[in-house]
């Protein structure tokens, strides 16, 4: 194990109270301090969504102490991947960091029904994302 994370990943969506929240929780989950977890919005809700809190809670994973945090410069500048979920052009670009844009529907406003399925394609992406990190890390 290493005894510094193999790589930082910041989260980006617009409230950084869904599909962002909902990322780190797994990446926390699954990849524990092998990776460094950050997650902001360019414009922060003043709570994370209770369906997703719900839908995460469902699979073990308590993200109900989690707050909206305001995207900066420096957590972008801080990251080596930098994931975006619907931000627009709200997020700095900086040389050398990894972007990645993941199309996921907004859970803004929607019943945990509508969130499981946004719920379980995160957890893909994140399983796909550790696995690249690894390989990289072993390298």
């Amino acid at each position: 194990m290493p005894s510094t994370p193999a790589a930082s990943v910041l989260f980006v969506c617009v409230h950084n109270a869904g599909r962002s929240q909902m990322a780190a929780g797994f990446l926390t989950h699954l990849a524990g301090d092998r990776i460094e977890v950050r997650s902001a919005g360019s414009i922060p809700a003043d709570q994370v969504n209770p369906a997703a809190v719900e839908a995460m809670k469902e699979v073990g994973i308590d993200i109900a102490d989690q707050a909206p945090k305001v995207l900066t410069t420096e957590a972008v500048q801080a990251s080596d991947y930098v994931i975006t979920m619907g931000c627009g052009d709200a997020c700095p670009i900086f040389p050398g960091k990894k972007y990645l844009d993941w199309a996921l529907e907004d859970p803004a406003g929607k019943g945990v029904e509508a969130v499981r399925p946004i719920r379980d394609e995160i957890k893909t992406r994140i399983e796909a994302l550790i696995a690249e990190i690894d390989a990289k890390w072993e390298a």
